[in-house]
Order: structure tokens, then sequence, then C-alpha cells
């Protein structure tokens, strides 16, 4: 059964996002185009956001920039990282907004460009989650006929296969929370434009910066149950805001800022 999971949880990884933007096709009547910009500007955030974070690993690494003492380090690394993540994504969503594509200045538009955004990055994890998978099998199936494997490689083997057969579902269900906050990081930075404040992006930078944080730091000292449950509540909270923010008449395109 463990054998199913693990190639069955990067397989939902992949098909969900896209049945998330078929829904909101068929029921909302928004374009897939909307969808392929979402996925564009994920894309986009990550080749900044990416450098960034290696290049602050290495200011560190190299004393260059302070370490924050001991009994604060997971806390700050929390924070940094969550920050680093909201800054880059919610400023990509900004100029895609500002810059881009009017269409996307509704409440249904923004709801598929936040599918798309977050669907991409699910996707991206399925494929890494897929091929590790792939991976480990392969191994496992060379069996005692083979040269043995190095003890790192071997260790993480063994950990592979020990789990539940439930956990590799985990990863799943994680993307449909995540997938829940883009939609509501969307919305919020289309404030923006609707309600004509900037202050919304703050909102959406801070938002996105204490649910990356959050999860970090729960994953880091009470393991991956309690950090899944802890994501569910933000996802819960973001399908709360997306709904609150949802215009009680029918949608115009947002004049530019």
């Amino acid at each position: 059964m463990l054998y199913v999971t693990h190639l069955l949880s990067p397989l939902l990884m992949l098909v969900l996002p896209l049945f998330l933007g078929f829904l909101l096709h068929r029921r909302l009547k928004v374009g897939w185009s909307l969808f392929g910009v979402g996925a564009l500007t994920f894309i986009g955030s990550q080749l900044l956001h990416i450098p960034f974070n290696a290049g602050l690993t290495a200011l560190l690494a190299n004393k260059v920039v302070p370490a924050p003492p001991g009994d604060w380090t997971l806390w700050v690394n929390a924070a940094v990282l969550g920050l680093s993540a909201g800054l880059f994504e919610e400023v990509a969503r900004y100029l895609v907004y500002r810059f881009g594509t009017n269409s996307a200045r509704t409440w249904r538009g923004g709801l598929m460009f936040g599918a798309g955004h977050g669907g991409v990055e699910a996707m991206i994890v399925g494929a890494l989650a897929g091929l590790a998978a792939m991976s480990m099998i392969a191994l496992r199936a060379r069996g005692a006929s083979a040269a043995p494997l190095p003890p790192e490689l071997s260790a993480q083997l063994t950990a592979y296969w020990s789990h539940p057969w439930y956990y590799p579902l985990l990863g799943s269900l994680e993307r449909v929370f995540v997938l829940c906050f883009h939609l509501s990081g969307a919305v919020l930075v289309l404030q923006v434009f609707t309600r004509r404040s900037l202050l919304w992006l703050g909102a959406a930078i801070l938002w996105h910066a204490v649910f990356d944080a959050v999860a970090l730091y729960t994953l880091a000292t009470v393991g991956l149950y309690w950090t899944e449950a802890v994501i569910g509540v933000g996802a819960l909270l973001s399908v709360g805001m997306v709904f609150a923010l949802k215009p009680a008449r029918v949608e115009v395109v947002a004049q530019r800022r």
C-alpha cells in the first residue's frame, strides 16, 4: 500500500491544481490564461527569491551578517524565510496586477490568478516527489543482488519505507492547504486596486510571512502532523478571507493605480 500512496500523492499534486482551475473556469466563467499568468508569476518570483535566500545563507556562513543568538535562531530563521517569501511572491503578484493583464483585477480573475500561482508550485513539488518515489522504488528493487548502498543512502531508504501508508498523502493534503492560502494572497493584493490603498499589499506580505513562518517553526518543534493541522487552520482562515473580500455586486475591472 505504501508503494501506491508514494505514487498517488505526487499524482494528486499534479492533478488537483488543474481540477481547481477547471472548477473556477466552469463555475466563475474565467479564462484559463490567468492560470498561466499566475504560474509564470510564481516562477518569476522564484528566479529572484531562491538566489536571495542562497545569498543570505552565504552571508551568514561567512559571518558577514551576524547570526542570531542561539535561543532565537529558529524564530529568526522562520521569520526571515517567511518574510522573504512574502516579499518576493506578493510583490510579484502586485507587479502583475499593476503592469500586466487587467482581466486579473476582479475577484473571479484574482482567484484564477492565485490558483495558477499556487498550482504551479504544487505541480513542481509533485514532479519532484514523483521522481524521488520512482528513485526509491528502484533502489529498493535492487535488493541484495546489487552492491551495498552507502550508509547515508541506506538510512534514507529505510526511513522512506518505514512510514505508515497514509504518510505520503500528507504532502498532497498540504498542497491543498497551500492552494487555499494562495487564493487569499491573490485576493488580498487585488484590494490594492479595488480599494486603492497600498496597505493591502503590506497585509498580504504580512499574512504570507506569518503563514510560512509558523509552518516552519511548528515543523521544527512539534513535527509534521501538528504542522499540517496548523497549516489546515491557516487554509480555513484563507478561505474565510477570500469570501469576506468577495464583492457584493457584479465586478468591473479595477482602474490602474
